[in-house]
């Protein structure tokens, strides 16, 4: 590697210079010209990889969490996939989110780390959610909901609608949307006793080589934190989100027909062909909510922004930052 040329130096720092070794010849203290500086410590920088995991007790309840980024600003607050655990979240996602503002996410009541029963019904997701924000937080908050979060964070905005500013939906829709509702394929492949990586690939990515490998990066990633998946989703809190997702699983209960009593602004993103949830279900929700903006990114399924990573993350902070998205 070549040397660089030393900066030009001005006047008077070639004065002080001049009068350090006058001072230094004086006193006999002057250093030798093999004499080192002392290094200096440098603290690692701890990302979404190796942050701790802390706990709190929330209504008897011990609930793990972790938090990044900077203290000050509107927490954004992550809200889980079906059998997803806080190991799920894409590191290089999450670092790039937390740039720029508070990031919290958690295991809610049962899940992985996180002590306590999960409950069957959908409304219980969503009150042992907002009691978690309520107790993490000063509020109010951003939601993220992924997936099976989705639906919980569009039934707490419902149910406790001075705790939500904004709220992003990702992969998601309303439970039931006629003729875009969960393939049989998909269920069978979700709820395996044991997923494998190409369970994951074939859910989550699109059956393209771009998609796919994109979708490896991601589970390899994901190996990055030392404890990663050191805690899974036990098979009585996952059917739990089976039975709780069933609560809008008829055209009855179907959440396009509360949709429009959620005022927030909303995003609504998702893959171009996402085999979990379709993507239709994305645009009936996004034309059922009053306030909502629709993105939809290319050669994607349901984890299309743990492959779109810079572009989703940079949307996300355009959305959160905007006055309005109207």
């Amino acid at each position: 590697m070549p040397f660089l040329s030393p900066p030009h130096r001005s006047r008077p720092y070639l004065a002080a210079v001049a009068a350090l070794l006058l001072l230094s010849s004086a006193t006999g203290t002057f250093a030798s010209e093999d004499a080192q500086p002392t290094p200096r410590p440098v603290a690692p920088v701890c990302g979404a990889a190796c942050v701790d995991t802390l706990s709190v007790d929330v209504d008897g309840n011990r609930i793990a969490y972790r938090r990044l980024g900077p203290a000050e600003g509107v927490p954004l607050v992550l809200l889980n996939r079906f059998r997803g655990t806080m190991d799920d979240w894409d590191p290089a996602f999450l670092d790039r989110v937390a740039a720029s503002r508070p990031v919290i996410l958690f295991d809610n009541v049962g899940v992985a780390r996180s002590g306590g029963r999960s409950s069957p019904r959908l409304a219980g997701w969503a009150d042992d959610a907002a009691a978690i924000v309520r107790t993490l937080t000063d509020g109010p908050v951003d939601l993220l909901g992924f997936s099976f979060g989705g639906l919980v964070a569009q039934e707490l905005t419902l149910r406790h609608q001075d705790l939500v500013r904004r709220l992003v939906i990702v992969g998601s829709g309303a439970g039931y949307v006629e003729g875009a509702n969960l393939s049989p394929k998909a269920i069978e492949v979700a709820t395996k006793p044991v997923n494998a990586d190409e369970d994951f690939l074939f859910l989550f990515f699109r059956d393209t080589p771009t998609s796919q490998a994109a979708g490896r990066a991601y589970l390899d990633r994901l190996e990055a934190r030392a404890d990663a998946h050191a805690a899974l989703v036990a098979p009585e809190s996952w059917q739990a989100m089976l039975s709780a997702g069933s609560d809008v699983g008829t055209p009855e209960t179907s959440l396009l027909l509360r949709a429009p009593a959620i005022t927030v602004p909303v995003l609504v993103a998702n893959g171009i062909e996402d085999a979990m949830i379709p993507t239709l279900q994305s645009f009936a929700l996004a034309r059922a909510l009053p306030n909502a903006k629709l993105i939809v990114y290319p050669d994607s399924g349901h984890a299309f922004l743990f492959q779109h990573v810079a572009e989703f993350a940079a949307d996300v902070d355009r959305f959160l930052s905007a006055e309005s998205v109207r």
